[in-house]
């Protein structure tokens, strides 16, 4: 048998440990395509599949619990941290908290098998408030069932080819097939970004501009536009803003008045939901429209005031 070969059977278990763990810690690793050549092994009994499993599980458990406690005591930074190394950071913040608000527990199960998706359940969970145990029995389900599942896929076939072959021709395959789908990845992902970008291109507002306009009494109708997750670690909003998620504005489309300058924020990396949320409003009329650049942070930053925000209140005055 190949040396590299017996090298790897033999210290196996600490190779897949650590390559499970680093890959949900945030290194930029391929376990899938590890666990699939380990079930093929176990397949050959050289290693346990139930061992393969279990590792891989503790593995994903502890990396993601590291990230859920950042998710609980950090707030929506950590997510913001995370989608600034993704292919598409502008919409990544909006994308994974809308889902994990959607789908709540179930999300933990099925998100391993999204790409990109995976290693942010941790932090939304965490900012939402979920339990940590019911995060961790969840969580555990979902690095079950994607573990098995790839550890099958290597596991089945393999029971009848001989390693050191299954090796060689998997290795060859797989590394052809991952080259293959990373640049086709890559390409769309870059694509799909150079539009979004030239939809971005609208007219931005300064805080300082903002700040000017509201001492002057022009009364500008400011939108916050951030999710409902985002509240629960900051609940506070730009002097005068009214909260208005971009899913309920085909609802509340009355609310915002065409002769005043509507100007939208959030905390997007490139204020992605803004510019999407004006282009959207110009569709259908409202043409003066203007994301707030720098968003919530760089009013912030300038110590200008801000609002405290009450769901309570925020209904009181939508009935009154």
């Amino acid at each position: 048998m190949n040396p590299q070969v017996q090298d790897i059977i033999r210290h196996g278990y600490l190779w897949l440990f650590v390559a499970a763990l680093l890959e949900r810690l945030g290194l930029p690793l391929l376990v899938t395509p590890v666990m699939v050549a380990a079930g093929a092994i176990a397949g050959l009994g050289q290693l346990s599949l139930l061992t393969i499993v279990l590792v891989t599980v503790i593995a994903s458990e502890i990396g993601d619990l590291v990230w859920y406690e950042l998710g609980r005591r950090q707030g929506s930074s950590v997510l913001r941290l995370l989608c600034k190394i993704s292919l598409e950071p502008d919409s990544c913040v909006r994308r994974s908290e809308d889902a994990f608000a959607r789908h709540t527990t179930s999300s933990l199960i099925y998100s391993k098998f999204v790409p990109g998706v995976g290693r942010l359940a941790g932090p939304v969970a965490g900012m939402s408030g979920m339990e940590r145990g019911r995060f961790l029995l969840f969580n555990g389900l979902g690095s079950l069932l994607w573990a098995v599942v790839f550890a099958l896929v290597g596991y089945i076939p393999a029971r009848k080819l001989p390693i050191d072959i299954l090796i060689e021709t998997a290795a060859g395959w797989l590394l052809a097939l991952l080259v293959v789908v990373l640049i086709a990845n890559v390409v769309w992902k870059y694509v799909q970004r150079q539009k979004f970008i030239k939809s971005l291109r609208v007219s931005r507002m300064t805080v300082h501009e903002l700040k000017a306009a509201l001492d002057r009494g022009e009364r500008p109708f400011v939108v916050d536009l951030r999710h409902k997750l985002e509240f629960l670690v900051n609940p506070r909003t730009v002097s005068t803003a009214v909260r208005i998620a971009p899913d309920e504005l085909p609802l509340r489309r009355a609310e915002v008045p065409l002769d005043r300058e509507v100007v939208l924020y959030c905390t997007c990396p490139s204020e992605a939901t803004s510019a999407k949320v004006a282009m959207e409003l110009k569709k259908i009329g409202i043409t003066r429209v203007r994301p707030l650049a720098g968003g919530l942070k760089a009013w912030e930053d300038e110590g200008y005031p801000m609002d405290e925000f009450y769901a309570e209140e925020e209904a009181k005055a939508a009935s009154g």
